[in-house]
Formats: C-alpha cells, structure tokens, sequence
C-alpha cells in the first residue's frame, strides 16, 4: 500500500508543473494591444474587402495610423471598433431606462 503523504506529494508536483508550464506558455504569447495590422490583414481580420477599408480611412470611421503612405492599425482598436458597434438587447435597455427613472425620483 503507498503512503499516503507520497501520493498527495506527487499529485502536488504534477499541478505545480502544469502552473507553471501554463505561467510559460502566456509569457511568451504577444499582447495583442501591440500588434500592427496592415490594410490587407485588417481587411481579413474584419471580414471586409480592402476598398471598404480605404473607404473607412478615407471617412475616419475607422481608427488608423499613417506613416510614409502605409496605413496601419493596432489589433486592439478594431477590437474596440468593432465593440462600438454592439446593439443593446431589450432587457438591457429596459433595465438603463428602469435605473434612469430611478434616479429622476430621488
């Protein structure tokens, strides 16, 4: 019969080896507030054609940086981008006009 104590010792090791192979593996990921997209990979990543994204820079619609007649865009403002366009369901517009009112009566 094994000891108890190496068991629970060996289980022990085993999750603490996986923590820190996980601690590894998000080390070495790139953070995706850095990553530069070009006008083609934009365009991929937003599932719109490259002459609607010449035509969102052209109107400033989208958020875009320019350097030396190249356009480029940071991952993470598509992503917020592509938050601003979030339609609220009815519960949630229920529920702001519900604390709305609420806050007219005090």
């Amino acid at each position: 019969m094994n000891n108890p104590f190496e068991t629970i010792d060996a289980r022990l090791a085993n999750i603490e080896s996986l923590i820190l192979s996980i601690k590894h593996q998000s080390t070495q990921e790139t953070p995706e507030k850095d990553e530069l997209l070009t006008v083609q990979e934009t365009a991929k990543f937003l599932h719109l054609s490259v002459p609607t994204i010449y035509s969102l820079i052209s109107k400033s619609a989208i958020p875009s940086m320019k350097r030396s007649k190249r356009c480029y865009f940071l991952k993470a403002d598509l992503i917020e981008y592509l938050k601003q366009g979030t339609k609220k369901s009815d519960a949630e517009i229920a529920l702001e006009a519900t604390n709305s009112l609420r806050k007219g009566r005090k």
